[in-house]
This record gives structure tokens, sequence and C-alpha cells, in this order.
């Protein structure tokens, strides 16, 4: 049978969800727990292959194996064999032709940013911080303008492998919350059919520059129509970035 997991995981200690030579990732803990549960190599597929030190709420994974664990416990089973950064909420069963990636109609980000004068060290590992004072209103127009279907090619980072540089936006937002804690909270929530390369990471970093004013919100449908890299934002670091949910 094919099984579709739901994972989270804070990504701070991995080099990224997907296996490579030169560090240890949250598909080898996933795959390594899979096989002392199984007690055989078991391969994976992801619907997402986050960036170093980016986390997750809601990454999907898929394999295939003979199941002999209630697909409800299958998840408790996992959990007591994962490092504690990494969990499994949900275990349900596919058709065998599904795929976590190409199947996927659309990806939810958030990036964090936490505002203050002063860091939250219990923020630090989740969002950005950021001293300076923001023109948040500003943001959220500059938000407005990423919706609907563009060419994102002025928000792909260098070293993308991507067909095509056109992707299809459906929803772009800002959200303000105030806490406990030492700062007060700054989300930007982007929905969309899938992303290019840092491309959440970049959106962010424009949308900070905004609110910085070194970018003006009128001027983002002329940025992403020329399509330069350089008009855009900078890619901002990893922390902030969290993949919260994928629907199929």
């Amino acid at each position: 049978m094919k099984i579709l997991l739901t994972v989270a995981y804070d990504g701070t200690a991995y080099a990224g969800y997907q296996r490579q030579k030169n560090g240890y990732t949250v598909q080898e803990a996933l795959e390594n727990a899979l096989a002392a549960l199984y007690r055989q190599t078991i391969p994976t597929t992801q619907a997402s292959r986050t960036d170093a030190g980016v986390h997750a709420l809601g990454q999907r994974v898929g394999f295939f194996c003979d199941n002999r664990i209630p697909l409800e416990k299958l998840p408790l089973a996992l959990n007591a064999l994962l490092p504690p950064d990494i969990a499994v909420s949900r275990a349900e069963e596919v058709p065998a032709g599904f795929h976590p990636r190409f199947d996927a109609l659309e990806k939810t980000y958030r990036y964090q940013f936490a505002l203050g004068r002063t860091p939250d060290p219990l923020m630090t590992r989740y969002a950005l911080f950021v001293s300076q004072a923001l023109d948040v209103e500003a943001m959220g127009r500059a938000c407005e303008a990423f919706a609907g279907e563009h060419d994102f090619a002025a928000f792909c980072a260098a070293g993308g492998s991507a067909k095509t540089t056109v992707r299809t936006v459906r929803d772009c937002a800002l959200a303000e919350r105030t806490g406990d804690g030492l700062c007060r909270l700054l989300t930007l929530e982007i929905t969309g059919s899938g992303f290019l390369y840092n491309m959440v990471r970049i959106v962010a970093g424009t949308a900070l520059y905004v609110g910085l004013g070194k970018i003006a919100a009128a001027d983002l449908p002329g940025i992403i129509a020329r399509g330069r890299r350089q008009e855009a934002g900078k890619t901002l670091p990893p922390q902030g970035l969290t993949l919260l949910r994928i629907g199929y």
C-alpha cells in the first residue's frame, strides 16, 4: 500500500529536507525511522524540498510498504523513533499512483518577522528580528501585488532548475499580533500553485524593503513585469520560513 504522512519539523539542525551528501537531513532522519520500524529500506518522496533551516508544519511524504500497523497508530510508532524536532501528525492511505509533489494543487508558506527593540530569544529560531520601524500598511499593499498569475523571474534565486518562472499566487497577506514576548509578530502568508527557488524568501524580503521605505509599494507591478532580480528585495534568512500546508 502507499502511505502519505503529514510531517512537522524544526529545520534548524538540518541541511534541508532532501537527502544530500554534505549534511544530515530531515528525509534521512525520517527514512531511518521507517527502516527501524519496518526492518527494511523505505524510500520516500516529499511534496517540498525545503532548504536548510526552514521549518514545516504540513510537509507531506509518501512511501510504499507492506504495512501491518493501523494507520491511526503509525504516527505514534514513528514518533517514538524520530528525534524530538521531527514529528508525524497523520498517516493515510493514498492511491498507488499518487505523488506528493506533482499532485499538489497549492502550497502555503509563512514568513515571520519579530518586531521590537530587543531580540526575543524565544523567537530567534522561527522569526527574523527587525528593530527598525516598518510601514506595515505599505507592506500589506505590496503583498496584494503578488496575487495572480505572473512571471516571477525577479523573485527567483540563481541556481533554480524550473522550466518556467510563471507561477500563480492565490493569496498573499500580512497579519500582526502581539504576545507575551519581547517582540510583536508580523507574519506574511502566501498560497500558490508552486514556488520558484527561494521565491517566498525573496517575496518576504521585498515586502520588508517596502516596509523600510527602500522600495515603494506602487513599484511592485513594474518590478514583477520587468523580471530583474536586482530590483526586488534580498533573500531573507531561512529561519523565518515555515511550510504550513499542502493542498490536494
